[in-house]
């Protein structure tokens, strides 16, 4: 009874499919990026991006959907994500025709090393890097194939109707009630040299197999959540966020190195 409540409320008022980590989490992670950056890496994003932040720009590409722009209604959403049915690996399926995140930053990559590229082109791939190395981290982003990353799995969320996919993006997060500059600030203090050489990992295929190997453990068996969901995976949500921050930087810093 409980679920076809669920059901119904959601046929009644679900938007459109939600997006990656919230605000703050997109923030938090493009923050600790900052921190980690290569002298080289840090003037090319500055040559590209100003003075706007690794913070600022990490939300542009969910702000973006809203634009009439032919690439971002028919091309650009499915770079938000990748698909893995569980038991396989990257690797084995890759990406549709219509492309993924990781052909993205592939392909935003080449840009962003092209000398024949715009300054308004390499903006808009770096800013898209940035949101897409934070969309990686988080486990509904590497969906099983079966329930569109989560937005079809339902539950309720201290009786709010809601699916797996926004519990992940923002609730858990959320429910910390920081700013994303506190948020950060807490993470920060406890990325020690040991951990941050430990998850410099500039290869985006380990990320995805990182947050399938997640995904697969975050399914509850009642879909009703509550505190003990968050107990039993804030830990998770603070170590994928600070991975992505660290990740972030090494992704950077290899694709801007002078020796490259």
């Amino acid at each position: 009874m409980r679920i076809a409540v669920i059901v119904l409320s959601l046929l009644l008022f679900t938007p459109g499919d939600t997006l990656a980590w919230s605000k703050t989490g997109h923030r938090v992670t493009g923050a600790i990026a900052e921190q980690y950056l290569s002298d080289d890496a840090r003037q090319a994003i500055q040559s590209i991006l100003g003075v706007e932040t690794l913070a600022e720009a990490s939300t542009w590409a969910d702000f973006m959907r809203a634009s009439a722009d032919e690439f971002w209604l028919s091309e650009a959403g499915p770079y938000h994500y990748v698909t893995i049915p569980s038991g396989h690996h990257y690797t084995d399926v890759g990406a549709p025709p219509e492309g993924d995140a990781v052909t993205a930053l592939k392909q935003f990559a080449e840009t962003l090393n092209s000398p024949q590229a715009s300054l308004e082109q390499k903006q808009l791939a770096l800013r898209f890097s940035v949101h897409i190395i934070g969309d990686l981290h988080q486990p509904m982003h590497a969906g099983n194939s079966t329930d569109r990353g989560g937005n079809d799995f339902l539950v309720t969320f201290f009786g709010e109707v809601s699916n797996l996919h926004q519990v992940w993006d923002g609730k858990l997060i959320d429910d910390e009630q920081l700013s994303y500059s506190e948020l950060t600030a807490w993470l920060s203090s406890r990325l020690t040299p040991d951990l941050v050489e430990q998850w410099s990992e500039p290869d985006p295929v380990v990320w995805i197999t990182e947050s399938a190997e997640l995904r697969d453990t975050i399914y509850p068996e009642r879909r009703d959540l509550g505190w003990d969901y968050i107990f039993a995976h804030r830990e998770s949500v603070r170590t994928r966020l600070s991975q992505g921050g660290v990740r972030m930087a090494a992704y950077f810093n290899q694709l801007f190195s002078a020796t490259q």
